[in-house]
């Protein structure tokens, strides 16, 4: 009878310590999941750019450039303005670590006079969501 009870005893300590080798293992591998999927993390050449003078009426154009310093792919969700003289263009494409991509602003200075500065909203999937985008111009009036 104790032969049978030592032996039950040795197979609950063997099954106890199974059990607690699997948590530890799928701990693990969540872990490595986890990382596996990675951030993306945009990185522009420049966040500002500025055209100097130019003639009211003038469609002028600025290309920004960017990285993808992260290690997931990239994916741009929205380019926003709130004048609709500035349109920003851009690939919804997913860009893969170490790659680059490009948001190009028109700005139809019809109708503008002065300073003018406008600002674009850059959405995506990265480690910093949204990110900033500044044109500045000064439009001279046609005489």
């Amino acid at each position: 009878m104790n032969k049978i009870i030592s032996i039950c005893i040795v197979i609950l300590v063997i099954l106890a310590m199974g059990c607690g080798n699997s948590k530890k293992n799928s701990t693990a591998d969540s872990g490595l999941q986890k990382n596996d999927t990675g951030t993306a993390k945009i990185v522009f050449a420049e966040y500002e750019h500025n055209f100097g003078k130019v003639s009211e009426g003038e469609k002028i154009s600025y290309v920004f450039s960017f990285v993808n310093q992260g290690s997931a792919n990239l994916v741009l969700t929205a380019a926003t303005t709130t004048c609709g003289c500035t349109v920003p263009k851009y690939d919804t494409k997913p860009i893969s670590p170490g790659k680059t991509g490009s948001i190009e602003v028109v700005f139809d200075t019809s109708g503008r006079n002065g300073i003018q500065t406008k600002t674009i909203t850059v959405k995506s999937n990265a480690s910093i969501p949204v990110v900033l985008l500044k044109i500045v111009s000064e439009v001279i009036a046609n005489n």
